[in-house]
């Protein structure tokens, strides 16, 4: 308790004994120093005494397409947890197979008087998609903000991470361990971040290692599904013409890439190299554990969040596009392609938990 006291004073900027007096609730503070210690302990992350906690300043919708890829209970976490900290409850709106539309989610939620609503990986992301229905969502006084998708014809903000650039990194990495005929395993083409990955990775390998940008589309891309199966189907694809790495566009498809991989009876990262994408929760505990592109997704979660209450504010954020760059983790997942030692010295951003990268 000490600890906590000493590091909340610092923060606040008072001594131990008024954060004690704030806490008990004690008379002979003033309300502006009072507001320091709370402000203090929502900036450390501790959790009001419930006689502090501020009354709910509204509803806010979460709307993600599912729970199941570990990558979207991390935004909900993230996002949650800053929406608390402002006053606000979160709504956790998830579409599941068979069930509710997107639509009928929003729908759901404007009926509950939400203040606002963030949208994780939604329609916005889908280059066929009809974008008038955020026309009117802004129609019916709604605010929102969106992730990890875009659309010019969508006025709001928008919070992305550059997945060119995470391209480039995969692709620059591999290249240094020596593989030179490397493979992407992406979703559905439709898809803006796909499209981008796709961009980044025809351009990196041109660039990089000198593949012509019509060899990389006709031999080198395979699309499936953001899941185990998908990164399966793709990777067995991918090695049957030869690749020696395989980059995905998720972690769950990277495993499936190394199950892939072991079914060819190929080790990974002996015979194989995987980089996988997100930087999922546990995925650094995988057998073996995996080198991946770490979307920022902390970052990105409280941006969304600050930009949705400047909406709501009244002050609205710039109808644009805030993009995050990734970093490279590397872990066990990628070596030297067989009978190579590597070309080129490039630097890397090693797991801290795991410092020999496996």
């Amino acid at each position: 308790m000490t600890a906590r006291l000493s590091d909340i004073a610092a923060q606040a900027g008072v001594s131990e004994a008024t954060v004690s007096r704030v806490l008990n609730g004690k008379p002979g503070v003033s309300a502006t120093t009072r507001q320091s210690v709370l402000t203090a302990l929502d900036l450390l992350g501790y959790e009001r005494p419930v006689r502090l906690r501020q009354r709910s300043a509204g509803l806010i919708g979460l709307i993600t397409p599912e729970l199941e890829n570990p990558i979207f209970p991390a935004f909900a976490q993230v996002i949650g947890q800053a929406l608390t900290r402002q006053g606000y409850t979160p709504v956790l709106a998830t579409q599941t197979p068979g069930g509710s539309t997107e639509d009928e989610l929003v729908e759901m939620l404007v009926e509950r008087g939400v203040a606002g609503i963030i949208f994780v990986s939604g329609l916005h992301a889908d280059s066929t998609a009809d974008m008038e229905r955020y026309e009117r969502l802004h129609g019916q006084g709604v605010p929102f903000a969106l992730i990890n998708g875009f659309s010019d014809k969508i006025k709001a903000p928008f919070i992305s991470p550059d997945d060119r650039g995470a391209m480039r990194l995969a692709v620059t990495h591999l290249a240094a361990l020596g593989h030179e005929r490397i493979g992407l395993a992406v979703g559905p083409k439709r898809y803006v971040p796909v499209l981008r990955k796709i961009q980044g990775f025809v351009r990196s390998m041109d660039e990089v290692l000198g593949v012509p940008a019509a060899v990389v589309e006709r031999q080198l891309i395979q699309h499936s599904l953001y899941t185990l199966e998908g990164g399966q189907a793709a990777a067995s694809a991918l090695l049957g013409s030869g690749c020696t790495a395989v980059v995905t566009a998720s972690d769950m498809m990277a495993l499936g890439a190394i199950r892939a991989a072991r079914q060819h009876g190929l080790d990974v990262p002996r015979d194989v190299s995987v980089v996988g994408f997100d930087d999922s929760p546990l995925i650094a505990f995988t057998d073996p554990p995996l080198t991946t592109i770490r979307q920022p997704v902390t970052a990105m979660g409280q941006a969304a969040v600050r930009a949705l209450l400047e909406e709501i504010g009244g002050t609205p954020a710039p109808h644009s596009e805030f993009v995050f760059l990734p970093e490279l983790v590397v872990r066990g997942s990628t070596a030297a392609r067989p009978g190579s030692q590597g070309s080129v010295s490039v630097p890397v951003q090693r797991d801290e938990r795991n410092p020999t990268g496996g």
